[in-house]
């Protein structure tokens, strides 16, 4: 992937459309013939479904698999010795999850595409970090087996110097430990990173319990993932931002949408509250007939990537409902596709990056 080298060298939300079609659509067909003379399995799927990699013409054309695939099969494009870790989706007791093959070089670029998209919104300065979790250490047994959650509070803490966890191995919250890193960096800007089911959770509920208040009135929290646990408790944006606000003051706050099966490739919130599109990554809304939706109208969730090369997950059909709002016009200044992300189709199973604690 010598091109995604090149690519990490431009902005990641630079290219206009029209800049950004010609060369997402023919490195998405070069990964597609990749996948095909590499994967039995995905060159079995593509000849019963009569495509021919060769004749593809854009990125919509780019056959999809369902997401849930990657809970029944391994799909590979790599031999196993070139394995060097393997991801795993998160998921409530007794559910499959996904397992994802990694290669070095799949690995190396998730975290290059991870780290342009986010310092994007946070900055380039590493800032002191508070994790709200317990220590990954706790939760990773085997250093090649990695769960969603593990990966993704290790990829994050990238962006974080005086790394302090918030929570013990018990989920309880450890104020001492916030209070020390808040008096080493009085008046400085604090990064925060949690998931969303446990920020609220174990965050912002614990400190109201307690009558407490955190003065993080110039922090950044990124969370994500777990939506559909707090959703059952009546909890939408609008209240979690609410609750966050009122315990510690932030109000610089980033959702981020992404999966274990297109790890790294993340669509970040923006300002105005839209998920965007990176030049690394594209989205398309599909109708229950897999025809495109128009812009506005709700719809499947496609996710496309640049990132996946050792094993064929580069264009994948979820199962969230979304909406496709616009390209190269949101307000906050970003070029690309811009969405909205509405939950979960009844039928999925219930699923969050928070592994269900």
């Amino acid at each position: 992937m010598e091109n995604l080298n090149n690519l990490l060298e431009i902005p990641p939300f630079s290219l206009s459309s029209a800049q950004k079609q010609d060369l997402f659509d023919r490195e998405l067909r070069k990964l597609t013939l990749h996948h095909y003379c590499s994967s039995p399995k995905y060159r079995k799927i593509l000849d019963k479904m009569k495509i021919d990699p060769n004749k593809l013409l854009d990125s919509s054309g780019v056959p999809f698999l369902p997401v849930e695939i990657f809970k029944r099969y391994d799909l590979s494009s790599i031999d196993r010795s070139q394995i060097v870790s393997t991801l795993k989706s998160s998921g409530t007791a007794g559910q499959q999850v996904s397992k994802i093959l990694l290669d070095k070089q799949t690995a190396v670029n998730q975290k290059k595409v991870l780290a342009r998209i986010t310092t994007d919104f946070i900055g380039t300065k590493r800032l002191p970090m508070l994790l709200l979790d317990c220590d990954p250490k706790f939760m990773i047994r085997d250093p090649a087996v990695f769960s969603a959650r593990g990966a993704g509070l290790l990829g994050f803490s990238n962006f974080g110097v005086s790394l302090t966890f918030a929570f013990d191995n018990n989920m309880q919250l450890n104020l001492n430990r916030i209070e020390t890193l808040l008096s080493k960096c009085p008046d400085q800007k604090i990064l925060l990173f949690g998931f969303t089911f446990m920020v609220w959770q174990y965050f912002v509920l614990r400190l109201q319990q307690l009558g407490r208040t955190l003065p993080l009135e110039k922090g950044i929290l990124i969370h994500g993932g777990g939506w559909k646990k707090l959703e059952d408790q009546a909890v939408d944006h609008a209240l979690f931002r609410r609750g966050v606000r009122e315990v510690s003051g932030i109000t610089q706050i980033h959702n981020y949408y992404g999966m274990a099966e297109q790890a790294g490739s993340i669509f970040i919130e923006c300002e105005q509250g839209y998920y965007h599109c990176s030049i690394y990554s594209d989205v398309f809304v599909r109708r229950n007939d897999f025809t495109l939706c128009d812009v506005g109208e709700q719809g499947l969730i496609e996710v496309l990537s640049l990132i996946p090369h050792s094993y064929p997950g580069h264009a994948l059909l979820t199962e969230d409902l979304g909406t496709l709002l616009g390209e190269d016009d949101c307000p906050c200044g970003r070029l690309g596709k811009y969405f909205l992300v509405h939950g979960r189709i009844q039928q999925a199973e219930i699923k969050g990056c928070s592994d269900t604690y």
